[in-house]
């Protein structure tokens, strides 16, 4: 079974996978997007994505946003 927290992982791989060193840029239109919707779950589900991509690449958490 797929815990959340593995989601939101299997998420951040995918998007890196599919975007390469532009994810991030790719992640911050997305979270812009559904902001400008008033989609606040939705902006809360791709901060915590954009989370594990920084994880990924740098092995610290980003700064809060």
């Amino acid at each position: 079974m797929i815990t959340p927290e593995r989601e939101l992982w299997a998420c951040a791989l995918a998007i890196e996978k599919q975007h390469g060193n532009q994810a991030a840029v790719w992640i911050a239109d997305r979270i812009g997007a559904l902001a400008l919707d008033g989609d606040a779950a939705g902006v809360a589900r791709w901060k915590a994505i954009a989370e594990k991509l920084a994880l990924l690449w740098t092995g610290e958490a980003p700064l809060p946003m």
